[in-house]
C-alpha cells in the first residue's frame, strides 16, 4: 500500500516510536511534518532519514499541552504542504509514583501533554480534515490505559482517556471519511522505557507472553496500517501491538 501523495503530522517524532512511525510514513510515500517539544536535534536527524527515502520532510517545534501552539502547529503544516491529510497523535511523557506519594503537578503534566494533547491536536486536524472531506486519525494509547499497572496511576488515566476520545471522535467524524483509531503499545523498547529500573523492566517482560520486547517498528507499522486510505472502513478502534499482554 502506498501513501504517496499524502501528508503527515506526527507529534512527539524525534525519537523513539514517533520516529519510528515518521520513516515508515516516509517508507510508504508520505511527506511528514515532524513535531517536537525540546529537541531540535532529534527532530532534525528524524527528518534526514524521512528524506533519504525520498519524500518532503520538516521539523515543527510546538508544546503539544498548549491549544493555541497546536493550532498554530497544524497550520504551519498546511501552509508548508498544502494540506493534511494524517495525524499521529504520538507525544506523551510518563510521570510514575504511587497513587499516595505521587505529586499533583506530575499528575496534571501526564494528562496535559498525554491527554489534552492529543484532544487539542485532534481538533485542530479535524478543521483542516473536513474541509478536505478526508483524513486519518492514529491516537498512540497504551495497554496500561487498558490494563492499568502499579505506580502508573496518572499514565494509566492519561492513556484510557486517549481511548475515550477516539471512540467519540471517530462517531462524530464518520461521515466525512475521517477515521479516528487507537494503537496501544506494551512494552516496547524505548528511551522511555529504558529509563525505568532494571527490577521494573524484569517485571513487566515477565507479563509478555511473547517473551520479548516489542520494537518502535513494529508499532509504526500498526500506525501506517490506520494511516492507510484503505482502511478508510475501520474507525474507533484500538490495536494492541503488545505481544500478547492485554490478553
Amino acid at each position: 500500500m502506498s501513501l504517496e501523495g499524502n501528508v503527515a503530522l506526527v507529534t512527539g517524532g524525534s525519537r523513539g516510536i514517533g520516529r519510528a512511525v515518521c520513516v515508515e510514513l516516509a517508507r510508504r510515500g508520505a511527506a511528514v511534518a515532524v513535531n517536537y517539544g525540546g529537541s531540535a536535534a532529534a527532530a532534525e536527524e528524524t527528518v534526514r532519514l524521512c528524506r533519504e527515502l525520498g519524500v518532503e520532510a520538516e521539523a515543527f517545534q510546538a508544546d503539544v499541552a498548549d491549544p493555541a501552539a497546536c493550532g498554530a502547529l497544524v497550520e504551519a503544516v498546511k501552509e508548508r504542504f498544502g494540506r493534511l491529510d494524517i495525524l499521529v497523535n504520538n507525544a506523551g511523557i510518563s510521570r510514575d509514583g504511587l497513587l499516595m506519594t505521587a505529586k499533583e503537578e506530575d499528575f496534571v503534566k501526564t494528562l496535559d501533554t498525554n491527554l489534552k494533547g492529543t484532544y487539542f491536536c485532534t481538533r485542530a486536524a479535524a478543521k483542516v480534515m473536513l474541509r478536505q472531506k478526508y483524513g486519518r486519525i492514529v491516537c498512540l494509547s497504551s495497554v496500561v490505559g487498558l490494563r492499568g499497572n502499579p505506580g502508573q496511576t496518572a499514565y494509566a488515566a492519561s492513556k484510557a482517556g486517549v481511548l475515550g476520545l477516539v471512540k467519540a471522535a471517530a462517531k462524530e467524524l464518520a461521515g466525512r471519511d475521517i477515521t479516528v483509531n487507537a494503537v496501544a503499545p506494551g512494552y516496547i523498547e524505548t528511551d522511555m522505557t529504558a529509563a525505568l529500573p532494571e527490577k521494573a523492566r524484569q517485571a513487566m517482560l515477565a507479563t509478555v507472553p511473547k517473551g520479548r520486547p516489542g520494537a518502535p517498528e513494529e508499532v509504526a507499522r500498526a500506525a501506517a496500517f490506520f494511516a492507510e486510505r484503505e482502511s478508510g472502513y475501520i474507525t474507533g478502534q484500538v490495536l494492541c501491538v503488545d505481544g500478547g499482554m492485554a490478553v
